[in-house]
């Protein structure tokens, strides 16, 4: 790997157990001011403290981020679809590399939709962008997205599509946890991160979710609403930078949440 590659990868995971807390905020570009992300600063700058890299959008980046922050920043580049729209899996590149650069960012993500109707263009988006971003040494990472086909997140899917974004020369690949997720992460030869995914009935289910990603192999998490949107959001940002980093067991996770919280 070259050594710019290497380096940016070395910021995104933590070099001391090869892990990340990726704190995912790029919502708005399809699901626009969503609750608890209206006003994108006020919602990044508690949480900031206990995560390893952001990841947002142009916008938000430029924005709501603080420029003094010495924050890797995996920046999403796809988008072109809306939530309103007929079809969430109709997307395209959205930022070039050169603004990547000029935006300092240590990775830049992309959605990729197997099975759906705009397979291929959703692929052939991932290669461009991969081979784009070699010249640069930026690393990609690739959201196996699902749309509104929540029905999708099987193990025999994910696999499908975390393999496919691997193949392509994916240097991470984002998905969502699912029974037998040993299965997906063992087929992967890139590291593996898991989405939060819509919001969890409880904490309980969330730090369960983390739990057992990285007992199947997972490399960290990159959450988003279950995080933002809790009434004690720098509570569960601890938390599960507790069971990421500190190994902390389900139990002792939500101890610290409700003390974390008093």
């Amino acid at each position: 790997m070259d050594w710019g590659m290497s380096n940016r990868m070395n910021r995104i995971f933590n070099p001391k157990d090869g892990r990340t807390v990726m704190l995912a905020i790029d919502h708005g570009y399809f699901l626009g001011p969503l609750s608890c992300l209206e006003d994108p600063r006020k919602t990044i700058e508690p949480l900031v403290p206990y995560i390893d890299s952001l990841m947002p959008t142009r916008g938000v980046l430029r924005n709501c981020v603080d420029p003094k922050l010495n924050l890797p920043i995996v920046l999403r580049v796809s988008g072109g679809n809306s939530i309103v729209g007929k079809d969430l899996s109709n997307e395209g590149i959205t930022v070039s590399l050169e603004d990547a650069v000029r935006l300092n960012v240590s990775a830049v993500a992309l959605s990729i939709y197997v099975g759906s109707e705009h397979e291929h263009q959703t692929l052939t988006n991932l290669a461009k962008l991969i081979n784009e971003a070699q010249n640069y040494g930026i690393p990609v990472l690739a959201v196996t997205a699902v749309g509104k086909e929540l029905d999708k997140r099987d193990a025999r899917y994910l696999a499908l599509s975390c393999r496919i974004a691997a193949e392509l020369g994916a240097q991470i690949v984002k998905t969502y946890y699912c029974d037998d997720f040993e299965k997906v992460v063992k087929s992967c030869p890139v590291p593996v991160v898991i989405a939060g995914g819509p919001k969890a009935n409880s904490e309980l289910d969330v730090f369960e979710m983390a739990y057992n990603a990285l007992a199947c192999g997972a490399k960290g998490v990159d959450m988003g609403r279950n995080i933002w949107q809790s009434k004690s959001s720098v509570a569960m940002i601890s938390s599960i930078q507790a069971i990421v980093h500190q190994g902390y067991t389900v139990k002792k996770a939500l101890a610290l949440f409700n003390g974390f919280k008093k």
